[in-house]
């Protein structure tokens, strides 16, 4: 009962916290002052996930229309590596706002997607999870446009209109799973109880896979991320690509039935999440920018994820919700750090770029699998739902691919350092992303030391540290070898299939005015009876040749 109780406040102010730091937003004097508190928002909801012992449900709201959270181990994972990002990022963002302008809207933005984020883990009912996700949304599209170039605003547009589609399709999956639910319940748990036995099943988890799916980057639905990525602030792509994007994520395991086998919807999953896992790593190598080629890799990265929740749905197998987490949670706090990273080098000179260059390096490269990283921890743990057939075999070409990629943006990072050979990153900058960086090392193993002692290999163990530093030394390779031919490599725009779609946007009046003309010219009457003659003809010719 005293676990009960200790909940409620901490679940509690953990949403209230930086609502109330939002709200606190329309008060001028606090709202000019706002960005250098962004670190402590989070705060709350860290304590949360430290303190709070059960799952024990926060109704809030009279009893027909209520909304309910909960902390269930899936949601504490992701929500205490994304408290952590947003901390040091909140911490990262302060100084780096510094004399820009817009700094105001700036944390509007923030506190609106941080609250939307932690609202989103611990929702437990629809309501709720769609409201906090709609919210989520909202803020992260300030924080894309903050800018205000061209760049900034093609992207929030492409963002809105891709996260309001998703939402539309989540809500027509909602009100179907509200009326298969039993009882005046809108638990997302009964939801999914509900769905295996539901009418409109195959219906729902199409429309849940397609919402989530575009929420997460899935191939077609992933050109809003090169473009969100590269035109964000470097601390905004932090939290986007490290926290907010794994709503997505912590949707499906929430909403498919994992514990039930479904095998058609399974391999479309696995199938669509493997080849976004590869077409992330082939595009972001025709990249030059840093922060395009890590969004590229997210693509990838949440393909791989996302393949990994559709294998679980073929076999039925609950516990693939907890492999997909971990490989989460090791990507949350990596991507975080490599964007963090970016300001980082751009103001450091040649001088002092070794010392910072090398974490980032083993960072990045971690991320591919490097042995004792991560990464490398991430992937034993994600072999079981695999397999061992050709979903493993695709795992293992995205290593060597998520290898390559990475090496390719230690590259371009390199080229971006500041023109003074002498400049060092501001301390206030630099000491955010080296937090950053050493919990993206220490948290991944805690977590894994975490798992009861039989229920996961030996990492140590010499058979799986070579399988572990062989993809990585094939990317290297490939890298090593590609690199002499880089100017032979095609250039794809950021966005690729998006920039196609704008130049048909071009060419279509060009032939509106044509189909137009045309329609002109057939309404005259002579071309009118004259067709009408032609078509009079060849239907009697018709009638007679049978």
């Amino acid at each position: 009962m005293a676990a009960m109780i200790e909940a409620y406040p901490l679940l509690a102010f953990a949403l209230l916290f930086p609502l109330g730091m939002l709200l606190a937003c329309l008060w001028p004097m606090a709202l000019l002052r706002m960005p250098s508190y962004l670190a402590f928002a989070p705060i709350p909801a860290f304590a949360a996930v430290l303190f709070v012992s059960d799952d024990s449900p926060l109704v809030v709201g009279p009893a027909r229309l209520h909304l309910t959270f909960a902390l269930d181990l899936p949601g504490a994972l992701l929500l205490g590596v994304a408290a952590l990002l947003w901390i040091t990022a909140g911490a990262y963002a302060s100084p780096y706002l510094q004399g820009r302008p817009n700094r105001g809207r700036f944390a509007v933005c923030w506190l609106t997607a941080l609250t939307g984020c932690i609202g989103v883990f611990l929702a437990a009912d629809m309501v709720s999870f769609y409201l906090f996700l709609a919210m989520l949304t909202l803020g992260a599209c300030g924080l894309i446009i903050q800018h205000e170039t061209a760049e900034a605003w093609r992207a929030g547009a492409i963002y809105i209109g891709l996260g309001l589609l998703a939402e539309t399709l989540l809500l027509i999956a909602f009100v179907l799973l509200a009326m298969d639910i039993p009882g005046n319940g809108l638990l997302i748990g009964d939801a999914a109880a509900a769905l295996p036995t539901s009418p409109h099943r195959d219906l729902i988890i199409s429309l849940l896979i397609a919402g989530f799916g575009m929420k997460a980057g899935l191939v077609p639905f992933h050109v809003w991320m090169p473009r969100a990525y590269a035109a964000a602030p470097a601390p905004a792509a932090a939290v986007l690509s490290g926290a907010a994007v794994k709503a997505s994520i912590l949707g499906m395991i929430r909403f498919l039935p994992l514990d039930t086998a479904l095998p058609h919807a399974g391999t479309v999953l696995a199938a669509a999440g493997l080849f976004a896992a590869l077409y992330g790593v082939v595009i972001g190598m025709t990249q030059r920018r840093p922060k395009v080629v890590l969004a590229y890799s997210s693509v990838s990265q949440m393909g791989f994820i996302v393949a990994v929740i559709g294998m679980g749905m073929i076999a039925g197998d609950g516990r693939t919700a907890l492999a997909a987490i971990f490989y989460s949670a090791n990507h949350v706090l990596v991507k975080g750090a490599l964007f963090l990273s970016v300001g980082v080098i751009a103001a450091t000179g040649r001088r002092y770029l070794l010392p910072i260059l090398l974490p980032v390096a083993i960072i990045a490269v971690g991320l591919g699998g490097l042995p004792l990283t991560g990464g490398a921890l991430a992937k034993i743990v994600v072999d079981g739902p695999l397999g061992d057939g050709a979903a493993n075999t695709v795992a293992t070409l995205s290593a060597v691919g998520t290898t390559l990629l990475m090496l390719q943006f230690v590259r371009g990072l390199v080229t971006t350092v500041s023109t003074d050979q002498e400049a060092t990153a501001a301390p206030s900058l630099f000491w955010p992303w080296l937090s950053t960086a050493a919990v993206s090392l220490i948290v991944p193993w805690a977590l894994f030391l975490a798992v009861p002692e039989g229920m996961l290999p030996n990492p140590l163990a010499p058979e799986l540290l070579w399988k572990a530093l062989f993809p990585v030394l094939l990317g290297a390779i490939l890298a090593a070898v590609l690199w002499r031919w880089v100017r032979r490599l095609p250039h794809i725009p950021e966005g690729d299939i998006v920039v196609v779609l704008d130049r048909c946007a071009k060419i279509a009046p060009a032939w509106g005015k044509t189909i137009e003309q045309a329609e002109g010219m057939l309404r005259q009457w002579h071309v009118a009876g004259i067709s009408l003659l032609a078509l009079t003809l060849a239907l009697g010719a018709t009638l007679l040749a049978q």
